[in-house]
């Protein structure tokens, strides 16, 4: 399944949860008619909407025709004074769709969380610097998007609640969500190699390939050779994790030996290789077949189609919500939940026969 999009009632009912958290409306709302002409929607998109707000316990029907009660949970009420602190892989993060929905429902919820200040990033991925973080910002829960195993590791030998949303945590005693890729990559793999590609290289992240490299990674690799390639430095190289430091490393792919088809592991990746094939007079996927292992709303957008390897992460953020919900009833729940994801082929494969030179 592709990355899950907003639907009208989905976007409306979060606007609408960001102003009853704020507290525009005390007691009541205002009627469906009203709601849908200060949001220019009509009466079922806004009727939707108030029912997905019901299901979350921020509103009460009081019968057919009467205006929802506000039932918002009051600060500090009872565990939901629960303090959630969301620890981004880097400070871009907080305007995805997943986050900003994991977010926003643990506020709704009546939970007092918000994004870090810092990102991992911004610690420079450095366990030493988390943990002098973690010091001075305590929180009562932690929620780790897409960390690296050392930051994993190192939470999950301290007393605070923990749980990893995304990244590489099997292995680690510590609660996680996440979808399962690597069944969807090898597929698309597969299917490269039966177009034809044998020069097939992944763009992943620095603590993904370090020796050794992550499970996602070696995965790729022994699909590779499986199929009888010859595997190295080439299929996964290294290269410096700065906007020049990826130019230097695709100058040297595509000097010698250019790659048929390229595989990058985020969209900010797989975004500024975009541009640099552009830069070079290089069109997918007429002179290379491009697959990003991460899904992007704007990829709905793009002609041909970006091939992609999708998932809903609304299932990922329930299942983050719902541990927070056991740590607030003082239940332990180191439970790791992984969700199927697809490979969606799209317009940006093609046979490496077709591709020019």
């Amino acid at each position: 399944m592709a990355l899950h999009l907003l639907s009208h009632a989905e976007q409306v009912a979060a606007h609408l949860r960001g102003e009853l958290l704020r507290g525009r409306w005390r007691n009541v709302l205002p009627g469906i008619q009203n709601l849908g002409k200060e949001l220019g929607v009509n009466h079922n998109t806004v009727e939707a909407a108030l029912r997905l707000l019901e299901d979350e316990g921020l509103l009460a029907a009081q019968g057919h025709g009467r205006p929802r009660k506000v039932s918002a949970p009051k600060e500090g009420a009872g565990p939901r004074s629960l303090r959630v602190k969301i620890l981004l892989y880097e400070g871009a993060d907080r305007v995805l769709p997943d986050h900003v929905d994991l977010l926003l429902r643990l506020q709704a919820a009546g939970f007092a969380a918000d994004f870090a200040v810092k990102s991992q990033d911004d610690l420079g991925m450095q366990v030493e610097k988390v943990a002098r973080f973690v010091e001075k910002n305590p929180a009562d829960a932690w929620v780790l998007s897409s960390a690296s195993r050392e930051i994993l590791k190192w939470f999950a030998s301290q007393p605070v609640p923990v749980i990893a949303m995304y990244g590489s945590f099997t292995g680690i005693p510590i609660a996680g969500a996440c979808p399962r890729k690597t069944p969807a990559m090898l597929t698309a793999v597969r299917k490269l190699v039966s177009l034809g590609h044998r020069r097939i290289v992944m763009l992943t992240r620095e603590e993904r390939r370090k020796p050794p490299p992550g499970l996602f990674e070696q995965n790729f690799l022994n699909e590779l050779a499986a199929h009888g390639l010859m595997t190295g430095p080439y299929n996964l190289p290294n290269w410096d994790e700065t906007p020049a430091g990826l130019h230097v490393c695709l100058d040297s792919l595509f000097r010698n030996t250019p790659p048929s088809a390229l595989i990058s592991t985020d969209t900010s990746i797989f975004l500024a290789t975009q541009q640099y094939l552009a830069q070079r007079g290089l069109r997918v996927p007429e002179h290379v077949s491009v697959l990003s292992s991460d899904p992007d709303p704007a990829f709905v957008w793009c002609n041909p189609p970006i091939s992609h390897i999708g998932w809903d992460f609304r299932p990922i953020v329930k299942r983050v919500v719902d541990w927070v919900e056991d740590v607030a009833h003082g239940r332990e729940n180191k439970e790791q939940k992984f969700f199927d994801a697809t490979f969606v082929e799209g317009g940006t494969i093609v046979p490496a026969a077709q591709a020019r030179s």
